[in-house]
């Protein structure tokens, strides 16, 4: 199954004009997939949940975790609103790899896929480093830059195409963000956001819904107040 998942990813990447080995833009490839997407700070107990109806796709990613976790994150949400054919709508905590819940475990070997094809790492890596624990920091480094990725979904990528040891990985899984600071690169991928920002048309659903009648002129101002945005405050500014 793991092939097929890794099949499955590169099939969406080329679907979309990704090829086999550049990193994805997750921002831009979801307003090009119409998928709207709620980043807001949330409790840490999950990373991110995702919904459907029919053609339409929703997906939240909790900005509290640091934007490389972010990234897999919505990989992993496309995995549940593209491909499970047991959709159901519901809290994600994503990149533990569940061995007991199978859609959990599929959708994770997607986004790793997904997010760190095993031939653009392969690229990346020097010949003399590429044999099993002897990439170096400065490798690691510059492959989880390019692809905006946690260390630890770059690390659990390399254990899976035997370049990696449990005891590499755990010398490599800390102080990361230092490394990050000493080789010059910025550390903003390590970190959480902590914003809450939209991707997609959600102001014109909310409209759409409001002028159909499906949703009260108070539920409308509700929707619109959870990305930030107060009517009363846009009527003013006409006004004046």
């Amino acid at each position: 199954m793991e092939q097929k998942l890794k099949a499955l990813a590169t099939e969406f990447r080329n679907q979309f004009g990704y090829n086999s080995t550049e990193p994805i833009n997750y921002l831009s490839l979801l307003q090009r997939l119409d998928v709207l997407t709620v980043f807001k700070p949330l409790n840490d107990d999950f990373s991110g949940l995702s919904y459907k109806d029919g053609e339409n796709r929703f997906m939240m990613v909790n900005s509290t975790q640091s934007v490389g976790r972010q990234n897999f994150t919505i990989g992993h949400e496309l995995y549940h609103l593209f491909y499970d054919k047991n959709f159901i709508s519901h809290k994600c905590k994503t990149g533990i790899f569940p061995r007991k819940n199978q859609n959990e475990l599929w959708a994770d070997i997607f986004a790793s896929y997904l997010l760190l094809p095993t031939d653009g790492i392969s690229r990346m890596i020097p010949n003399d480093e590429f044999r099993k624990d002897a990439i170096r920091l400065g490798t690691l480094l510059k492959i989880e830059q390019t692809y905006r990725s946690s260390r630890a979904a770059l690390l659990a990528q390399l254990g899976k195409m035997g370049l990696a040891s449990k005891a590499y990985k755990e010398q490599f899984s800390t102080g990361v963000k230092s490394s990050a600071l000493h080789y010059g690169y910025s550390v903003d991928l390590y970190d959480p956001s902590d914003v809450t920002k939209v991707v997609g048309a959600y102001g014109n659903l909310a409209n759409r819904l409001y002028e159909e009648d499906k949703i009260s002129e108070g539920h409308y101002r509700e929707l619109l107040m959870a990305i930030g945005v107060d009517i009363n405050e846009i009527s003013e500014d006409e006004e004046d």
